[in-house]
C-alpha cells in the first residue's frame, strides 16, 4: 500500500516547517536553552502545529524523543478520564536522558470539555517539573484562561500560496510527477492556506494521472471551478433564477458536490464579484443563514434555490 504523502513528506526538523518562521524561530531557541514552559498552538488545521510539536521533540529529546514524548488527540477522547488516566500515567514518571522532563502534546486540545480542561491545568501545575504540554487548537478561545495563562501562546497562520506551490513543486519532484502550472495554481486556490489538504490534493492527482492538469486537479478533489461558480453566481444576479439553478446541479452531479460545498464555493467567489459592496454583505447573509439551516439538517436543494432566489431579487437593486 503506498504510503500517505503527508506523513511521507512530513517535516523531520524546525528548520523543515514551511511558512512558519516566527514560531520556529522562538522554539530553536527552547532547544538551544534545553529548557521551554508550557506551549499553546493556535491556528487552522494543516498550517504546521503537529509536525512543530514532534520537530520541537525530536531536536529537544534527540534519539530519545519517542519515550519522552506522548501524544494524544483530545477530539477522540474529551472527556476527564483522559486526563485522570493516561496523562496522570505518562506524567508521573521520570523522563529519560538529562533534559529532566517529557512532552506531552495534546491535539486539538480544544475538544476536552470543560471539567477535562480544569482537571487539566490541576496535573500541569502538579507536574511541572518533570512534564511540558503542548498543546494544540482551533480556536484559543475554547482554551479556558487558567490553562492559556500558564503557557507561552503561539499563532500559527495560513501558509501563502508561494510557500504552498514551493512544496507542492518538492513533491511532486520526488514523486517524479509532471504538473501543470495552472495545476499548481488550482491547487493552492482549493488549499487556502492549507498544506496538508494540498499535499493530500496533489497525491488525489496523481492516482488519477501523473501528467497533472488543472481539469485532473478538480476532477480528483472533487471541487467546482471558481469561473463555473461565478458564472451561476452572475445568472441569479442577472435575474436567471432557472439557468443559475441548473448550472448549480449541473456542478453538484458533475463533481459530487455536497450542499456545504456548494455555499462554502459560492462564498469564496461572492468576494471576487465586481458589485457592490453593500450588496456582497447581504449576499453573504443569506449564505450564512442558509449554511446554518444546512447543519440544523434543512433539505441542501431547498436551501440553494432559496440563496439563488435572493440574489435573483438582490440583483434587482443592481440594476436600478
Amino acid at each position: 500500500m503506498e504510503e500517505i504523502w503527508i506523513e511521507k513528506y512530513r517535516p523531520m526538523n524546525l528548520s523543515e516547517v514551511v511558512g512558519q518562521t516566527a514560531v520556529t524561530t522562538r522554539l530553536k531557541n527552547y532547544v538551544k536553552e534545553r529548557s521551554m514552559p508550557h506551549l499553546l498552538f493556535a491556528g487552522p488545521a494543516g498550517i504546521g502545529k503537529t509536525t512543530s510539536a514532534l520537530a520541537l521533540a525530536r531536536e529537544m529529546f534527540g534519539d530519545l524523543w519517542k519515550h519522552n514524548l506522548h501524544e494524544l488527540n483530545a477530539s477522540d477522547e474529551r472527556g476527564i478520564d483522559v486526563v485522570r488516566g493516561k496523562i496522570k500515567e505518562f506524567a508521573r514518571t521520570a523522563p529519560l536522558g538529562e533534559d529532566g522532563f517529557k512532552i506531552i502534546f495534546l491535539d486539538e486540545a480544544d475538544a476536552l470539555t470543560s471539567a477535562a480542561q480544569a482537571a487539566l491545568r490541576r496535573t500541569m501545575e502538579k507536574y511541572s517539573r518533570t512534564c511540558r504540554f503542548v498543546m494544540s487548537c482551533n480556536f484559543s478561545s475554547k482554551i479556558i484562561e487558567p490553562i492559556q495563562s500558564r503557557c507561552a501562546v503561539f499563532r500559527f497562520r495560513p501558509l501563502k500560496a508561494e510557500d504552498l506551490e514551493k512544496y507542492l513543486k518538492f513533491v511532486a519532484m520526488k514523486e517524479e510527477l509532471k504538473v501543470s502550472k495552472d495545476a499548481y495554481e488550482s491547487l493552492t486556490y482549493l488549499a487556502q492556506g492549507d498544506l496538508r489538504r494540498a499535499i493530500n490534493g496533489l497525491q488525489m492527482a496523481a492516482a488519477a494521472d501523473v501528467d497533472i492538469t488543472q481539469d485532473v486537479v478538480y476532477q480528483a478533489v472533487a471541487a467546482a471551478r471558481p469561473e463555473e461558480v461565478e458564472e451561476a453566481l452572475q445568472m441569479s444576479l442577472d435575474g436567471n433564477f432557472s439557468g443559475a439553478r441548473e448550472r448549480l446541479d449541473t456542478l453538484q452531479i458533475t463533481y459530487g458536490l455536497a450542499g456545504e460545498d456548494v455555499l462554502r464555493q459560492m462564498h469564496r467567489c461572492v468576494r471576487d464579484l465586481d458589485i457592490p459592496d453593500n450588496i456582497k454583505v447581504q449576499m453573504i447573509e443569506k449564505l450564512a443563514e442558509a449554511d446554518f439551516r444546512l447543519s440544523e439538517g434543512a433539505s441542501p436543494r431547498i436551501q440553494i434555490e432559496a440563496v439563488v432566489a435572493n440574489f435573483v431579487v438582490l440583483g434587482r437593486h443592481i440594476a436600478k
